[in-house]
């Protein structure tokens, strides 16, 4: 799913510049960028669940409206990552474009402070998963040409939220040189998951550029042995029958509720966990829980027991149970995901078309912003006996609104000649070479 993009002035894959942080000799491609950062308060703690909540429901809506464009492929995406890149840019959004922004992204109803305290609060709740055998690192960042002005505010904003600093690159002068410089932060921060998320046609006429990066690699705490390994069938969404490799493994904490069954498959440490959801027989060709029903789910399997705990009486381990909550074993596939689109169609289709157009607001970020141009997403997946490792790197681009970028100049400061032609025949109507312009 692929979204083509024209924009005069330049899109952004992220959006910022460092307000006032002035000029600076374009650096080589292996040269790190300059980094400055606003001002990051420490807000009071906040509850980080609502942000969560907020997020799976946005997530939901995302990659409901994927599948049904997309009816047959995989997809992989980071609800998380997508929110972040375009959490940042809501900082700097205004008026109907907040508002509607803000719906979409099912934001709790808090402003100014409250709204800043309650991003770094979930920012600090992702910080946390990082635990033995489970890595969860990320990575904010906000690209921007010199030439281009942020407000200092929208800094801080962005610091205090996100803890994100700014980069300059010469993104409106050597887009290729700014492709390169970006791709090598994404790489770095995915592990060598994500290589590459830009191109330099992509960033032609680009301003700012805002991106997130997602790494994980975390241990089941209850590994599948690989010789359960083994082929099985499975039914795939084009309606034909596939052999695929499943794991088996017993005692999972299970649910069924909203015409779902669902499995919690815990990492090591009990702070991360993967639901596996079923739908039921007959379910349509995009089957998805409601944020609600899905809410509901993951608290009753929260409250099921511990991993490994004993089943109940007269239940022989790894068996499932009629009543809606228990334990059972599971086979799952082996998966090795990977997805990139361009979300910028799907995301208006949300309700989110304003920011993308020419009246979008965005004077909170710059005098100079336009709209949001640009939202990319890359993400992989891999869940095997040991555990899961996952990237995910998100772009979000603003477009300025009347950036000027001078071209590279060629001094004519030798003879040279003139040629006046006929565009369509190629005719010469004047032909001129000029050893001396002072010269009569």
């Amino acid at each position: 799913m692929r979204n083509e993009l024209r924009i005069t002035a330049g899109v952004v894959l992220a959006a910022l510049v460092g307000a006032g942080c002035g000029s600076a000799p374009a650096s080589g491609p292996q040269s790190p960028p300059i980094i400055s950062r606003g001002m990051a308060i420490r807000e009071r703690a906040a509850d980080p669940r609502p942000y969560g909540a907020a997020d799976t429901a946005f997530g939901l809506a995302v990659l409901g409206a994927w599948c049904r464009a997309e009816p047959r492929a995989n997809v992989v995406l980071s609800p998380a990552s997508l929110a972040t890149g375009l959490g940042m840019a809501y900082l700097g959004a205004r008026g109907g474009t907040a508002r509607a922004m803000a719906g979409v992204l099912r934001l709790p109803a808090a402003g100014g402070r409250a709204l800043e305290a309650g991003l770094q609060a979930r920012s600090a709740a992702l910080h946390r998963l990082d635990s033995p055998g489970v890595t969860v690192a990320g990575s904010d960042q906000l690209w921007a040409d010199p030439s281009l002005r942020t407000l200092r505010s929208y800094l801080n904003a962005v610091a205090t939220g996100y803890g994100a600093g700014v980069r300059r690159v010469p993104l409106l002068r050597n887009p290729a040189q700014a492709a390169q410089q970006i791709d090598q932060s994404i790489a770095a921060a995915t592990r060598g998951q994500i290589p590459r998320l830009l191109s330099p046609a992509s960033l032609s006429g680009i301003g700012w550029v805002l991106t997130d990066a997602l790494y994980l690699h975390a241990a089941w705490a209850m590994p599948f042995q690989a010789s359960l390994t083994r082929p099985g069938p499975f039914a795939a969404a084009n309606g034909r029958r596939v052999s695929v490799k499943f794991m088996h493994g017993g005692d999972f904490r299970t649910v069924r509720a909203a015409g779902w069954t669902a499995v919690s498959l815990p990492y090591r440490g009990g702070k991360l966990a993967m639901v596996a959801l079923l739908p039921g027989a007959g379910a349509g060709r995009c089957p998805l829980p409601g944020a609600a029903a899905l809410g509901t789910i993951t608290a009753r399997l929260a409250a099921a027991g511990p991993a490994g705990q004993a089943p109940g009486a007269g239940q022989a381990p790894g068996a499932g149970r009629a009543a809606d909550a228990g334990r059972a074993g599971v086979a799952l596939p082996k998966v090795s995901l990977s997805s990139r689109a361009s979300l910028k169609g799907l995301l208006s289709g949300l309700g989110m078309g304003v920011a993308f157009s020419p009246a979008a607001d965005f004077t909170g970020l710059s005098p100079q912003a336009c709209c949001i141009g640009l939202v990319e997403q890359a993400a992989t997946l891999r869940v095997g006996e040991k555990g899961t490792v996952a990237s995910a790197a998100t772009a979000v681009g603003m477009a300025p609104t009347a950036v000027r970028v001078q071209p590279s100049q060629i001094v004519f400061d030798r003879p040279y000649l003139l040629l006046v032609t006929d565009t369509a025949t190629g005719e010469p109507l004047f032909l001129a070479r000029v050893a001396n312009p002072a010269a009569p």
